[in-house]
């Protein structure tokens, strides 16, 4: 049945008014428009609602019986289709999922957590291990929030720009590359580790050096920034990772770092989610929160 659910409205304006006229003047239309939007409702519902007693008109009993659910109808109405409120941190009771380079949780997560707790103790947080470039799970909302170092390319994905990182080398205490000057060759003849989940032992490092003719040896792929720097701390391989965000780790564990000797392109980190969630309050006050929270990183010290 194709049904005009404006109806709702007038047929709840009709039964709090009781009369033609009264609901006509509630709804500011015209008494003969509300003469027609009633005999409209009693064709759709096969009653006659408001039936003439005297002067005035009282509801049928099966207007009475339906009078609580119309109004709680139109008014669930009224606020699924209105603006938004103020958002009610105290109150809210949601479940994010938030998926980081294992870097930027390391170095940011706890900070990033604890105030999510702070503000919004209802709500409940997924930090989820970054798996790669998966835009699918944004568009379905499986992942909430996300990190890149790149800009999306789909144009319902929405990011964020939120700090720029620059390569540093990592070594342990003592390595030979920490004594005297670090050129491209002595950086290129020690033996090397790079960070990926799929076990690529190539990454933009081994482009940059080939336009100065060489090429360095890589002994091992790890899974993490974490893996990494741990393996580098008992071991005479070299890591090249971002400084900002593994400064924690790097100081926590005493892992040297040592400038590149080449020039690389600096490492931008964008946040992104799906546009889906743009005009959404409590997603906007968590997109904020991990802006404060990652921009921290990159504060001067």
């Amino acid at each position: 049945m194709q049904l005009d659910l404006n109806l709702l409205t007038a047929l709840d304006a009709l039964l709090e008014e009781g009369s033609v006229a009264g609901a006509a003047a509630r709804l500011h239309v015209t008494a003969p428009a509300m003469s027609r939007s009633l005999g409209r409702i009693r064709k759709a519902t096969g009653d006659q609602i408001l039936v003439r007693t005297g002067r005035s008109m009282v509801p049928t009993s099966r207007a009475l019986a339906m009078r609580a659910d119309v109004h709680a109808l139109v008014q669930q109405a009224q606020h699924l289709l209105s603006a938004q409120h103020e958002l009610d941190l105290n109150a809210l009771d949601r479940v994010f999922t938030v998926r980081w380079h294992d870097a930027l949780t390391a170095a940011c997560g706890s900070a990033f957590t604890a105030a999510v707790r702070d503000q919004a103790p209802g709500v409940r947080l997924r930090l989820s291990a970054e798996p790669g470039a998966d835009d699918a799970e944004l568009r379905r909302g499986q992942v909430d929030l996300e990190s890149s170092s790149s800009r999306p390319a789909l144009p319902d994905i929405r990011c964020r720009h939120v700090g720029t990182d620059r390569l540093v080398v990592a070594v342990r205490p003592g390595h030979p590359l920490a004594e005297g000057p670090l050129s491209p060759g002595r950086y290129a003849a020690a033996e090397h580790l790079t960070i990926s989940r799929r076990g690529n032992l190539r990454d933009p490092i081994d482009d940059a050096l080939a336009t100065f003719g060489l090429e360095r040896r890589v002994a091992a792929a790890g899974p993490t920034a974490a893996f990494a720097l741990g393996l580098v701390l008992d071991t005479d391989l070299v890591v090249t990772v971002p400084e900002a965000v593994t400064r924690a780790a790097r100081d926590q564990l005493g892992v040297l770092t040592l400038p590149l000797p080449f020039p690389m392109p600096e490492v931008s980190l964008y946040l992104l989610w799906h546009q889906r969630y743009d005009d959404d309050r409590a997603h906007r006050w968590l997109r904020e929160l991990a802006v404060d929270s990652i921009t921290a990183l990159f504060t001067p010290r």
